[in-house]
């Protein structure tokens, strides 16, 4: 850990937690099919700032105080092409800290997406970037640099979830889920597993077999 400055700014290296293999299976899973799985790891509460929304990368983490975003500015330095940057408000969901210029700098780097825990704002120039971001909300009130504090590439926490850098994070309509990449293979391939075999349900279905007696539902009305 570096402390930078006279004031608290925390800077770790970045963490390429993920591997090619690790992206590419994740590109055939939707969040929605680890959700029958597990409970854990889903950043509810966010919405897409536009659908369609897709995408797939190593988390970037940033923790910065209500109002002063100068760590956000410093984490772009550090960012590399299929990264997702996730920064942590602090409780703050009224303020923006995500903008136009900073969305220029993140698509200019090719970062994969951004997950913000509170606002964001000037709408237009990110839907014309195409850049793919999920938060809490559109305001118009913003963050600062204030050179107060920040920390880049440290645990943070998003929707009750406790994200580290290097973290696999994967986002779709339906919403973003991050899990530790160590564990992260084995739902992948159970999720693609169970993915493939609601194409031979849908047949069945077609065929005339009822949902519920596929599903195991029909029993508990015997």
């Amino acid at each position: 850990m570096k402390v930078e400055g006279k004031n608290m700014f925390k800077i770790n290296p970045r963490v390429q937690g993920i591997s090619p293999k690790l992206i590419d299976l994740y590109q055939k899973v939707d969040p929605s099919t680890i959700g029958h799985m597990t409970d854990f790891g889903f950043l509810k509460g966010l919405q897409p700032l536009s659908r369609p929304i897709r995408f797939v990368g190593n988390a970037v983490t940033v923790r910065i105080p209500h109002m002063d975003s100068t760590a956000v500015h410093k984490a772009l330095d550090l960012v590399e092409p299929g990264d997702v940057m996730v920064i942590d408000m602090s409780g703050d969901e009224q303020r923006s800290c995500w903008g136009g210029m900073v969305s220029y700098v993140a698509h200019a780097k090719q970062v994969a997406g951004v997950i913000v825990s509170g606002c964001i704002n000037d709408v237009p120039e990110i839907l014309e970037l195409g850049l793919p971001v999920f938060s809490l909300g559109v305001s118009p009130l913003t963050t600062r640099i204030l050179g107060i504090e920040g920390e880049i590439n440290t645990t943070v926490s998003v929707c009750g979830v406790s994200i580290n850098p290097g973290d696999l994070v994967v986002a779709s309509d339906d919403g973003v889920f991050v899990i530790n990449p160590k564990d992260a293979e084995q739902y992948a391939i159970t999720a693609i597993q169970k993915q493939e075999a609601e194409i031979g349900m849908k047949r069945q279905v077609d065929s005339g077999i009822s949902l519920a007696s596929l599903s195991g539902a029909e029993k508990f009305f015997r």
